[in-house]
């Protein structure tokens, strides 16, 4: 036994009683037999196994990756289905309404939609003078089956919240629900024919939008149905900030204002947010390849996935997330991965896969975009109405008894990549220079003294009785910003304010507590419209 091979067998053993799973390999075989990736495939590129001396132990096998292998089967999946039938699938969840305005749309940024549809769904009945019609905003990715219809059975994202005796009850008012311009569902966006270039999508010709934009065709729709005046202007998220908007542009057509986990203006953070979900979404080869002209080909579903994580990071709250996942793991039996593996890291992945298809890729980044631009102080609002006024010759080309042309495309048209003068650098702080920061943020988010400019922009809602409802534990819209737009509307001179707070102890849903609480945010909906 004093021979090297009689040493390395007496090793062999030893290494195997301390460490009982391990196994040995002989030379040149391979511990997982792995995949061809298409690109490689593609490229002719043979996989290559790294050689292994003879009777050395694995400790360490490679990982295996079941969520990239799961992405390379969809990607491959939906290569198969648009080789045999083409065409984008469609995004509609159902049965709507559609009213197509034949008048083009000049929009702030000074785009211009010669024509457009508006997909809306309704419940209960109009009156016979018009004046009991509720005005339903949704959230950015919200359709408008905001509850089931005897068209479309299947349960709305607001279904609790409407019908007989609901906090929005159809017994008194009808109510009406839009999918947003720039949406997806039915309404003119990115995925519409362009009526400029024949049968082909709009995909990122399509011009950018704001909020007002998105009222404005929705307003063109209550002319159409002759609804002169609304009962009530009701949104939520994305909602409570076209809900405002709708107010500030037709004060004298809105009755009550509801505005729900919402915002007078964008701030940072939810600019940040939404700008990393753009870029991710961005970034994958399906939309950077094609720069959003992905509709014959496979859509950036990957993107997708991971912007929907995101988003659901700001969408719910830390402290629910504890109670309902805490730190445990999907499969404590198995070691840890790479891959999913925490219950929070499994739902995230759930959240992202099952909506990935269900929304257009270009919607997500105009809609998200017109969020980000959304700004109701005056300042913003004149140097909007100044770029519309300096672009309303535009329309004159799309007169009845002319032919349609291809609007021009000018310098001040085209995207282009604004940096800063000065590169941002960190710099070393002091207590001194904390202090200072502190008061200045402390400043900012004061509720008693909002900002000026803001005031201003609201002047018009002083007549108007507004529900202004926060949640404590909302991170996208925190609550200090409906504080703000509470303060706000009182500043103006409205004695008609309603400002509730759902602290923690009410709600831990987060941001997606509008969805989910029908007895505080329900409740309150209720006995204001009532």
């Amino acid at each position: 036994m004093s021979t090297p091979r009689a040493a390395r067998q007496l090793a062999n053993g030893l290494f195997r009683r301390t460490n009982p799973r391990t196994r040995f390999l002989p030379i040149h075989r391979s511990l997982h037999s792995t995949p061809t990736l298409p690109s490689q495939a593609a490229a002719g590129q043979p996989i290559v196994e790294a050689e292994r001396p003879s009777e050395i132990p694995v400790v360490n096998p490679p990982l295996s990756f079941p969520c990239l292998d799961a992405l390379d089967k969809k990607t491959q999946t939906l290569t198969n289905k648009r080789s045999l039938s083409g065409p984008e699938p469609s995004y509609a969840p159902g049965a709507t309404e559609t009213f197509h305005c034949p008048s083009p749309l000049l929009l702030d940024w000074g785009g211009v939609l010669p024509s457009f549809d508006i997909a809306y769904e309704s419940w209960g009945t109009l009156n016979a003078d018009k004046s009991n019609a509720i005005l339903l905003h949704t959230g950015l990715s919200a359709s408008s089956h905001a509850k089931s219809t005897p068209a479309n059975s299947k349960p709305g994202w607001w279904e609790k919240f409407i019908g007989p005796g609901a906090p929005i009850d159809t017994d008194k008012y009808f109510v009406i629900c839009t999918n947003v311009l720039g949406g997806c569902y039915g309404s003119t966006g990115p995925s519409s024919k362009d009526p400029l270039a024949g049968d082909q999508p709009y995909a990122t010709r399509f011009p950018i939008l704001t909020m007002q934009d998105m009222v404005r065709a929705q307003f063109r729709l209550l002319d159409w149905m002759g609804i002169e005046k609304l009962y009530a202007s009701v949104g939520s998220s994305m909602g409570g900030m076209q809900s405002l908007a709708a107010s500030v542009l037709h004060p004298e057509r809105v009755g009550k204002l509801v505005s729900i986990s919402g915002c007078a203006r964008s701030h940072p953070y939810s600019v940040a947010m939404r700008h990393t979900q753009r870029q991710v979404l961005m970034n994958d080869p399906a939309w950077s390849s094609t720069r959003g002209n992905y509709y014959s080909a496979i859509p950036p579903h990957a993107g997708m996935k991971l912007a929907r994580e995101i988003a659901t990071v700001t969408y719910r709250s830390g402290p629910e997330w504890e109670l309902r996942f805490g730190r445990r793991r999907a499969d404590p039996s198995k070691p840890p991965a790479l891959c999913p593996d925490f219950l929070i890291e499994t739902y995230l992945d759930h959240a992202g896969e099952k909506w990935c298809l269900e929304y257009d890729a270009n919607s997500l980044l105009y809609v998200s975009k017109a969020m980000d631009l959304f700004d109701l102080g005056k300042e913003h609002m004149d140097m909007l109405e100044g770029v519309r006024a300096s672009n309303a010759h535009k329309l004159v080309q799309f007169g009845a008894d002319k032919p349609t042309p291809k609007p021009e495309v000018g310098a001040a048209d085209l995207c282009n990549l604004t940096l800063p003068d000065t590169p941002y650098e960190e710099q070393e702080s002091t207590a001194e220079i904390m202090d200072q920061d502190t008061g200045s943020i402390k400043a900012a988010v004061k509720t008693d003294e909002p900002p000026a400019d803001l005031v201003k922009g609201l002047q018009g809602l002083r007549d108007i009785p507004a529900l202004v409802l926060g949640v404590a534990s909302d991170i996208l819209f925190p609550a200090w910003q409906q504080r703000e737009i509470a303060a706000a509307l009182r500043k103006v001179g409205n004695r008609k304010v309603t400002h509730v707070e759902l602290g923690e102890d009410r709600s831990l849903f987060g941001h997606d507590t509008f969805l989910l609480d029908l007895e505080g945010v329900g409740g309150e909906i209720k006995r204001f419209l009532d």
